[in-house]
């Protein structure tokens, strides 16, 4: 037997095991209309996609990052958040955490807020998932649910 051949094999197996295991869980993430997933969203007014966020889930309550921004070529493609306050002024917008606190609540996940970096407000937030993990309803409001907008994000992964 060749010892030497068979630690590599090993670990060959190993890491393949574990690129199924991640695969399964993002599949199986879905299927179960979880909104852990990269996310394009979708401008209610223009109907042109904006960012892609990644929403991640950490003790229960999820959160979301700006991964990439799509902007017309004349547009700064690194821009800063010149309208927010606090420690989040003038920060990159790429990278910048932009929906907290979210926690599962039935069938929406809610309790949360979403920072809107155009115009350094935070909202009050809620989101459901629809068409079978495909698409995400989020809305950001101020007081109650009816008095805001909600915008349709479209499931990248």
């Amino acid at each position: 037997m060749n010892t030497k051949a068979f630690p590599s094999s090993l670990s060959r197996i190993a890491a393949a095991g574990m690129l199924m295991a991640g695969l399964l869980a993002s599949a199986c993430a879905w299927a179960d209309g979880s909104p852990v997933g990269l996310w394009k969203n979708i401008d209610d007014a223009t109907g042109k996609p904006k960012a892609l966020i990644r929403i991640t889930e950490n003790n229960g309550e999820l959160s979301g990052k700006i991964e990439k921004l799509f902007r017309a070529p004349e547009e700064d493609q690194n821009p800063v958040c010149a309208k927010c306050e606090g420690d989040l002024k003038d920060q990159p917008v790429i990278g910048m955490t932009i929906l907290s606190g979210l926690k599962k609540d039935g069938n929406e996940y809610s309790g949360g807020q979403i920072l809107d970096p155009a115009n350094g407000k935070i909202y009050k937030s809620k989101l459901t998932v629809v068409e079978d993990g495909k698409k995400l309803n989020v809305r950001g409001y101020i007081g109650l649910p009816m008095l805001g907008r909600t915008q349709t994000w479209v499931r990248e992964e």
